[in-house]
């Protein structure tokens, strides 16, 4: 079956092109590391003063992304439903977007001389642009795809995403190992790549911007004040939610998946500096092949979840997450990591498409999709909150990585029973309704 809207869906899935080189540049390799080095020569040792709290420089980084993905996720709900009642998703599409791509131009002027406070502000309100743009964004997947594409456009953005992403980090890359060879000062090719990082978002975002459609207020005659309105519309979605126990099993099983999914994306670097002793070059290096790897994950989960259902695939991929996080607590060599990073590379793409795509199925015909998938991003959110905070503060607590990875194996296990759960409530209600309803999911 054809793409219909071409146009449409390539520049939506362009907004993934622009803005996931946030995620892998930021959260996933040249920020972390370079955060860790530069506060390392800042503090002589990988212990920190953050405005007089003496910590470790990466529980700091835990606790400052947790931070930032608390506050997008008590502000979302209210947005999106604004976003509705208004009908102005691009708007706040675009607000985030040049909050995001500024605070990440920022980045350049994070030295070992200059405010560490001023640079985990700087780190949160990137995080803050980038986690509130997705929101409208994956809003529009409902509205551009039917139901029987939503597998395939989910994972057409992701590709691009993992693409797009990959480029910047191989610019990047050429940057570092250049200053290398030519003896120039070191901090200064990831402090580029950061300015690049908000260049390249805010300026392929305009794609994106050009070709969606203009959204369509879920409210004809406005009553009330942008929040009153914005709380009602909350409240109804909310209701609606309540009385959908597929959908609901769903998002408990996503909550848990995601703790252990998210925080081993954005930890995964600095595991490997701190616990295996790896050359910065080598583990960005491993990111790029984990995000390559990730492209025929997202499209062969796809293809597979067309055959076996979006259930099925998740369970498994969840399955495989777990060993992961097993292998990871036993590996002692470079090596061991990078098999073990084509593995993630493999279901990390997979597995998020595929939420995403089932998570848009789930939800009924409505022009309310920005209200929906704040209660998606929410539920992603509070997970990736708990899980860096849960990571972050046992390796606090043992001085040991290693032990915060078998909790996170805990979460993938828990997410798992949930998805069981909300399959077997799908095959009751298509047992129930008259006729039986084909399974797709």
């Amino acid at each position: 079956m054809s793409i219909p809207n071409k146009k449409v869906v390539n520049g939506w899935a362009m907004y993934d092109w622009a803005n996931s080189v946030y995620n892998l540049v930021i959260t996933t390799t040249f920020f972390p590391l370079y955060f860790i080095s530069i506060t390392n020569a800042k503090f002589g040792g990988d212990v920190v003063d953050f405005f007089g709290w003496q910590l470790k420089n990466s529980v700091l980084y835990d606790y400052a992304l947790a931070f930032a993905y608390l506050l997008i996720a008590f502000t979302m709900p209210i947005l999106g439903s604004i976003a509705d009642t208004r009908g102005n998703k691009k708007n706040f599409l675009r607000f985030f977007t040049y909050l995001g791509g500024l605070s990440c131009m920022a980045f350049f002027l994070f030295t070992k001389d200059s405010s560490l406070e001023l640079a985990v502000l700087y780190f949160v309100l990137a995080t803050v642009g980038y986690c509130g743009g997705l929101v409208f964004y994956n809003s529009y997947l409902p509205e551009i795809a039917p139901v029987a594409l939503r597998d395939r456009v989910s994972a057409r953005g992701y590709s691009f995403g993992y693409i797009g992403s990959v480029l910047l980090q191989i610019i990047g890359f050429a940057l570092v190992l250049t200053f290398e060879a030519n003896g120039w000062p070191g901090d200064l090719a990831p402090r580029i790549t950061f300015l690049l990082v908000g260049v390249w978002w805010i300026g392929f975002a305009q794609i994106p911007f050009v070709r969606l459609p203009k959204s369509q207020p879920s409210v004809e005659v406005h009553k009330g004040g942008v929040f009153s309105e914005g709380f009602t519309e909350l409240k109804k979605v909310y209701a609606q939610v309540r009385r959908m126990p597929v959908l609901k099993h769903f998002l408990r099983g996503f909550f848990f998946y995601s703790m252990g999914v998210q925080t081993v994306m954005m930890v995964a670097t600095i595991f490997g500096l701190k616990e295996l002793k790896m050359a910065q070059t080598n583990l960005i290096g491993c990111v790029v092949i984990i995000q390559l790897v990730a492209i025929l994950g997202a499209w062969g989960m796809a293809r597979l979840s067309e055959r076996y259902g979006n259930f099925r695939i998740l369970m498994l991929t969840v399955v495989l997450w777990i060993g992961i996080c097993l292998c990871a607590y036993f590996i002692s060599s470079e090596m061991q990591f990078y098999l073990l990073s084509v593995a993630v590379g493999l279901v990390m793409g997979g597995i998020q498409s595929l939420s995403r795509s089932t998570y848009a199925k789930l939800i009924p015909e409505t022009r309310d999709t920005a209200s929906f998938f704040s209660y998606y991003d929410v539920t992603e959110k509070f997970s990736i909150v708990l899980g860096l905070f849960s990571f972050g503060y046992i390796e606090h607590l043992t001085g040991d990585m290693r032990t915060s990875v078998l909790v996170l194996m805990g979460f993938f296990v828990i997410g798992l029973l949930w998805l069981f759960s909300a399959l077997r409530k799908q095959r009751r209600l298509a047992v129930a309704e008259k006729p039986a309803l084909t399974e797709t999911m």
